[in-house]
């Protein structure tokens, strides 16, 4: 094929075309363009070429009133607050800018903990293409700068829309914690917890308005601190910045009592009426229904919740469903995880299996009570997806014979648990046996039969594995 022929020359005299001028960009029907810019406490002055070129020719700026009034007049784009309850508005907010390109401001990094999260399921829910993410330095960042912390050796926790109780499953003695704050009370709430939990001798660091002109930071013990922050600025330790970051160097004091990450914590931590799977036990029950991160289990008979409990404490994204038919003992439950840091739990109060109706499916079921009920087992069984683990301890021996059963039937591990503690006897010491305990525990297959025995016609025995 011969190259093409160069574009003829102009004839003599003929003068040279101006360079066209972009069209303006028309809106489309099309869904709402959207980038997410990340701004810090530095506003205008702390952003890139990149981010600010985007808010210039964004048609509507989206964000909180205090990063709104960041912007100069330069990005003349219609000024638009986030509404309150945020997430259930998203959509309509961008119907209403179909075909607009709209920035979207957020502080810091926007997908650490931050709106562009939330941004990318709506879209993704709708079908759109993900927001162009343009991220800060997040407050992560600037603290460990500030205090010389490695990043990577950090734990975050953040307050920001979630209750204080969360924070108690990260205190461990000599950890570095840093906690995004909900506003200008969150430093003196955060010193209250510690010295209920035992934690008052742990370092605070209070930085606010960091990458700011206004940056500072304050300094404290938990058992020390200050009351509930005052506005009137006539003492500087009382006048917190909402904008602001708490830096924990996590002690314990000697006499509180220690809770360690792996399950099995001492039974003195919860609150029971003696429905309580004991401490031994408890940790051969977790160690059976091996948690994995993102899993949900069904906790049924949940007695005080120590078996949801321990399992969400093993990793932040494991979910619990505690099912009780007891009122007064689903009342310790909620209390119970409120008190060693996963308030997420969730309690329903019922008997199973009715109560089980409309639960999200599990990854694990453990069944600590009310075996014989009567289609318990079955549809705890029916619940499960191929690869999910059952759970259910016993001390009784109507329970033990079906237990046994579904043993014959279906495999997995049928073990006795015997514990024994050395007590006085008289002027010496010897062994005191606690009630065995028969657990049986198996992984579904990818197929299995749904034609299961039926109960023995036996009374329920409430708390079976207590």
């Amino acid at each position: 094929m011969s190259p093409a022929p160069p574009p003829a020359a102009p004839a003599p005299g003929t003068p040279e075309p101006s360079p066209a001028a972009p069209a303006p960009r028309v809106p489309g029907p099309g869904p709402a363009r959207v980038t997410v810019v990340g701004i810090g406490a530095d506003g205008w002055d702390g952003l890139p070429a990149a981010s600010r070129e985007a808010l210039r020719g964004a048609g509507a700026l989206v964000g909180g009133a205090r990063q709104l009034d960041l912007l100069p007049a330069e990005c003349a784009g219609a000024r638009i607050a986030w509404p309150s309850p945020l997430r259930p508005a998203v959509p309509g907010l961008l119907a209403a800018h179909a075909g607009r390109e709209v920035c979207v401001l957020a502080s810091g990094d926007p997908m650490f903990y931050g709106i562009g999260r939330t941004l990318t399921e709506v879209l993704a829910e709708a079908g759109a293409a993900p927001p162009r993410v343009l991220p800060h330095p997040s407050s992560v960042s600037y603290a460990c700068a500030r205090l010389g912390w490695p990043v990577e050796d950090t734990e975050v926790v953040t307050l920001v829309g979630r209750p204080l109780a969360g924070l108690v499953a990260a205190l461990h003695d000599g950890r570095r914690l840093l906690v995004l704050s909900a506003g200008a009370e969150t430093p003196a709430q955060v010193a209250g917890l510690l010295r209920e939990r035992g934690f008052g001798p742990t370092r605070m660091r209070v930085l606010e308005q960091l990458g700011g002109p206004r940056e500072r930071q304050t300094e404290g013990t938990a058992a020390a601190w200050p009351a509930p922050p005052v506005a009137d600025g006539t003492d500087p330790r009382h006048a917190i910045d909402p904008l602001n970051v708490v830096a924990l160097d996590c002690a314990r004091a000697p006499e509180a009592l220690r809770l360690a990450a792996a399950p099995g914590l001492p039974d003195d931590a919860y609150e029971h009426d003696g429905q309580l799977t004991k401490r031994h036990v408890r940790a051969a029950t977790l160690a059976a229904l091996a948690p994995a991160p993102g899993e949900l289990l069904w906790d049924i008979g949940g007695g005080s919740g120590s078996i949801g409990i321990e399992w969400m404490r093993t990793h932040r994204t494991c979910r619990a469903v505690a099912v009780e038919r007891d009122a007064v003992r689903a009342g310790h439950i909620t209390r119970n995880a409120d008190a060693l840091g996963v308030p997420a739990l969730r309690v329903v109060t019922g008997p199973a299996p009715e109560a089980l109706a409309g639960l999200p499916a599990p990854h694990a079921v453990f069944i600590g009570g009310g075996l014989t009920a009567p289609g318990l087992l079955e549809a705890c069984w029916a619940a499960l997806p191929p690869g999910g683990r059952l759970v259910a301890n016993t001390v009784t021996l109507e329970s033990e014979a079906l237990l046994a059963e579904w043993y014959r039937r279906h495999g997995g591990d049928l073990v006795r648990l015997a514990v024994a503690h050395a007590v006085p006897v008289g002027g010496f010491t010897g062994w005191r046996q606690a009630m065995p305990v028969t657990q049986w525990s198996v992984t579904k297959p990818a197929t299995s039969s749904t034609a299961l025995p039926s109960a023995p016609s036996a009374p329920s025995a409430p708390g079976d594995a207590q």
